[in-house]
């Protein structure tokens, strides 16, 4: 990605991850448009859901990544194997046990297939996979398969930009 040479030595690539990787990754960081008005539409609705992310990522990357977006502020937790102790798709019940909230209730969206989706629906939640192209939805009965595939969002997001 930066055209030249990892080192090999453990100390040296520690350095040169701070140093040159880290930079060129953050810069790399994007929003999608349609993140913040769907993240405003859920915290307008009468009774808008609880929100937390879950992620395998670092937990001061993620954080910092959410706020240099002004996407902190949505949700309530951010979860990440640090805090659980497991990483997914073993920490959906963990998040669910921390969110004191039931899985069969709970509701979980990410952008790929296996580990977002299908680990969730397999964990007892339902899965909505936003595949930027599609929308995909596994049901959550333990499940993964089959999955129902649209070109909108289902209709509890329905008023979202796709």
């Amino acid at each position: 990605m930066l055209g030249e040479p990892v080192p090999e030595s453990p100390g040296l690539l520690d350095a040169w991850i701070a140093e040159r990787y880290l930079t060129v990754f953050e810069e790399s960081w994007r929003c999608y448009p349609d993140v913040q008005p769907c993240l405003e539409n859920l915290k307008r609705l009468p009774r808008g859901p609880r929100l937390a992310v879950l992620t395998n990522g670092d937990p001061e990357q993620q954080r910092a990544k959410l706020a240099r977006f002004s996407l902190l502020e949505y949700f309530e937790a951010v979860l990440t194997p640090t805090e659980l102790g497991a990483a997914k798709p073993v920490a959906y019940a963990a998040a669910c046990r921390r969110m004191r909230t039931d899985p069969a209730q709970a509701v979980n969206a990410g952008d790929m297939l296996e580990s977002d989706v299908n680990a969730a629906a397999l964990a007892g939640l339902a899965g909505i996979g936003r595949l930027r192209h599609r929308w995909t939805i596994a049901d959550g009965r333990g499940d993964s398969a089959p999955h129902r595939t649209a070109h909108r969002p289902p209709d509890h997001l329905s008023g979202m930009n796709t």
